[in-house]
């Protein structure tokens, strides 16, 4: 069988449920895990930080390691895809057990944290690295590969469109507390709030159902400069103990307008319920995808000469840089933005509605790709979507939190551009390991696509580290009410400008890339000849 046939369209969406699987996880821990740490579990983000980054030393040695393995992976079910299988529970379960918050001293609590978010990056490691390696023996077609990269980026955004969009939702419903509540009305649009709890609850959020009105403590002992009116408070509450709020803004409050969110809770059931999914998304793709594409059969295993290979493929080489700037650039603005929205425009729920409308935008962009890359290469696409997407999003540091439609306008342009990269990234990865058969006559994918899972996760790393430093040197405090407003200058850099400058290195460096379209065709056509040539060759040779 040629290896240059066109995939069904069943076999482009199962393909792509996978990423819509992984992303619910990794987007699911880039957007929320942060503050999930700092809000709710307690933890000083210096030292979260600080473990997003340790915990990816050990990455680019795991990640080479999946790439060898998956290899040489022999079963009934291909090299790749019985690791999506293998994985798929586990990588489930401690999904879960990273929302879970354990009631541990400090340091049992850091403790927790560095065990479950290592194993967490070990199993996605063994899963996401064969199935990003299983694109490129899918088919044998570059410009069909580049076509299912964007099924792909599909997946992945509508997977993240199901933990961003839904997750803080969901995080109200589990999350609901039952407080006991007392409304006096003191003017018009003016009331005294005084809530309770049966039970000592970490860390609350409270705020009305329309998100409108602005409290403060009634406490006169707090300073104006600590207790400035915003849309919602966090603070944690003392068991059967009065919390006294003046909310003014929205008429005819009454006890039912009153919502109080148990962010602990409410945040462990919810990724129960999305690890669910993942699970459900995995088992879709092993049982609806094949494998076709094969190493020479002339090929012998040997380490050494991969590697070697590989660090002499200077396609992968620049993609490598590559892949690690833009997941920093996008793993700080999914880490910030529920900051950004609870802190800063002092609205979570509204955050749900903006990373939906990401996502949106990311599904145009991706499946905008293939087209544009047929007309402007590959590499010209990746440059020019770097700058545009970074160019715009540095406008975010102009905006107040009234101007809530030019958040969501910047947010939205730039995040067409920014899906762009990682659909490209992924096909750029089949061109390489096909580039390196073109070059040596050996194919090792699992090696070559190692390269996505690291970039991934350690341009995850570093981006957590940069939230972490910056937040921490501006003295952030997520349960603490007067350390969060002398923070919002650090949040605003992080939303804004700060990820724009690495977009404009990551565009410098793209300029180094040598596959043009023309050099890519002659590769394509090479290779299909090669296999054809081995195939009649096996039926000249096979005995009768």
């Amino acid at each position: 069988m040629l290896t240059n046939n066109k995939l069904s369209l069943k076999e482009k969406i199962g393909y792509a449920l996978g990423d819509g699987a992984a992303n619910i996880a990794w987007r699911g821990v880039a957007t929320f895990l942060f503050i999930f740490y700092t809000d709710v579990f307690g933890l000083n983000p210096v030292t979260v930080g600080v473990l997003f980054l340790v915990a990816r030393f050990s990455d680019g040695i795991s990640d080479i390691l999946m790439g060898i393995i998956g290899d040489r992976t022999k079963s009934k079910y291909g090299k790749f895809r019985p690791w999506i299988l293998w994985t798929a529970i586990p990588l489930a379960v401690i999904l879960a057990l990273l929302f879970t918050s354990p009631d541990f001293s400090n340091s049992g609590k850091i403790i927790y944290a560095y065990i479950t978010y290592i194993v967490f990056t070990l199993l996605y490691t063994a899963n996401n690295i064969p199935y990003g390696a299983l694109m490129a023996v899918m088919t044998g077609d570059d410009k069909e590969r580049t076509t299912l990269g964007s099924f792909r980026m599909v997946g992945a955004f509508a997977g993240g469109m199901l933990v961003q969009g839904a997750l803080l939702f969901l995080v109200a419903y589990f999350g609901n507390v039952n407080p006991s509540i007392k409304v006096d009305n003191l003017a018009d649009k003016k009331f005294k709030v005084e809530v309770s709890s049966s039970k000592n609850i970490e860390n609350v959020n409270i705020k009305t159902e329309d998100g409108i009105a602005t409290f403060v403590w009634e406490d006169a002992t707090i300073t104006s400069e600590e207790n400035t009116p915003t849309r919602g408070k966090s603070f944690s509450m003392e068991a059967h103990k009065k919390y006294s709020f003046i909310v003014s803004g929205e008429e005819n409050i009454e006890e039912s307008n009153i919502s109080i969110i148990d962010q602990k809770k409410g945040y462990s059931n919810s990724m129960y319920v999305m690890s669910a999914f993942l699970a459900l998304f995995m088992f879709i793709t092993f049982y609806t995808t094949r494998e076709r594409v094969q190493p020479p059969k002339s090929q012998k295993n040997n380490l050494k000469q991969d590697l070697k290979d590989l660090i002499s493929n200077k396609p992968w080489l620049v993609l490598l840089v590559i892949g690690l700037l833009f997941n920093i650039y996008n793993s700080i603005k999914q880490g910030i933005t529920v900051i950004y929205f609870t802190h800063y425009l002092n609205n979570q729920l509204l955050a749900a509605s903006f990373l939906v409308g990401l996502m949106l935008a990311s599904v145009a962009g991706a499946m905008l790709t293939s087209p544009l890359g047929r007309k402007l290469g590959k590499r010209n696409l990746f440059i020019y979507a770097l700058l545009f997407s970074g160019g715009v999003n540095a406008l975010l540091v102009f905006c107040s939190p009234e101007n809530i439609g030019a958040i969501f306008t910047i947010g939205i342009v730039s995040e067409f551009a920014a899906a762009i990269f990682p659909t490209l990234f992924f096909a750029m990865l089949g061109d390489a390991a096909d580039y390196s058969e073109f070059k040596n006559g050996r194919r090792a994918t699992g090696l070559i696509y190692s390269a996505g899972s690291f970039a991934t996760k350690f341009g995850g790393g570093i981006a957590g580290a940069i939230i972490g430093l910056i937040l921490g040197a501006f003295n952030y405090n997520g349960q603490d009410t007067s350390s969060i407003k002398g923070a919002i200058p650090g949040i605003i850099m992080l939303m804004s400008w700060v990820p724009a400058i690495i977009t404009v290195v990551a565009a410098g460096l793209m300029t180094l890339y040598p596959l043009n379209q023309n050099k890519l065709n002659e590769i394509t056509t090479e290779l299909n000849s090669r296999r054809l040539n081995e195939q009649q060759n096996q039926i000249i040779n096979k005995p009768n």
